[in-house]
């Protein structure tokens, strides 16, 4: 008599039975991950689009304040993040005794440090995504092995090599190896994919936070090399 999916499911054993709840709930975080990830890069990606012009705009304009109250309608801007912690920590340096050069060296601790927590913060979730695609296809395996005990312990049981005493055990084998790869798979294609937007991401405040300290620079008369 032939078995549908689900019955061939419904008949695991309490292990494989484990084993394929164990990969759902991995699989339900990934994908809350994934969309999470997904929503928070598109966010960032599109008000760093939207940001930048404004931005622009002010500082060609000398109004570093206008710039820092800009960056704030952008929060989820990482570039805008950036930025506005590198002018505000301009702003704050000023003052008689402030030299040019103690004002540029704030300014760059200020970009450093806010690009780090950004980057940090942005990554939030991948090593989850990283970890459930290495382990995902190891936790399959375990049940692989265990259905293929059962098998043999089903054939040793009957005295019998026939098909009827081995199915039961090599589904299950078959059902978690399937599982496991299920879930390893799109949580892979998920971490490798966040990865190159977040290394995008990066670069796109390494050199937002140059041009910042160009800027000051050339606003100060100092040349880089004289920094």
């Amino acid at each position: 008599m032939n078995m549908s999916l689900s019955e061939m499911i419904g008949n695991l054993g309490f292990v494989a039975g484990a084993v394929v709840v164990t990969l759902l709930l991995l699989s339900v975080w990934s994908i809350s991950v994934m969309i999470e990830r997904w929503r928070t890069f598109r966010a960032a990606r599109k008000q760093s689009i939207e940001f930048l012009p404004a931005m622009v705009k002010a500082l060609k304009e000398g109004k570093l304040q206008q710039a820092v109250d800009v960056s704030k309608k952008y929060n989820k801007s990482h570039v805008a993040k950036v930025v506005s912690a590198g002018i505000q920590e301009y702003l704050n340096q000023e003052g008689p005794t402030a030299t040019t050069s103690d004002r540029i060296d704030a300014v760059r601790r200020s970009l450093e440090m806010t690009g780090a927590l950004t980057a940090a913060e942005m990554k939030k979730g991948l090593s989850g995504l990283a970890t459930i695609g290495s382990t995902a296809p190891f936790i399959g395996l375990f049940g692989t092995v265990v259905g293929i005990i059962n098998a043999f312990t089903g054939m040793a049981l009957t005295g019998s090599g026939g098909l009827a005493a081995i199915s039961a055990g090599i589904a299950e084998a078959l059902i978690t190896t399937a599982f496991g790869l299920l879930v390893a798979i799109p949580a892979v294609m998920a971490f490798n994919y966040f990865t190159s937007l977040h290394e995008r991401f990066q670069i796109e405040m390494t050199n937002s936070a140059a041009e910042v300290v160009d800027f000051f620079l050339k606003k100060q008369g100092v040349s880089r090399g004289n920094a």
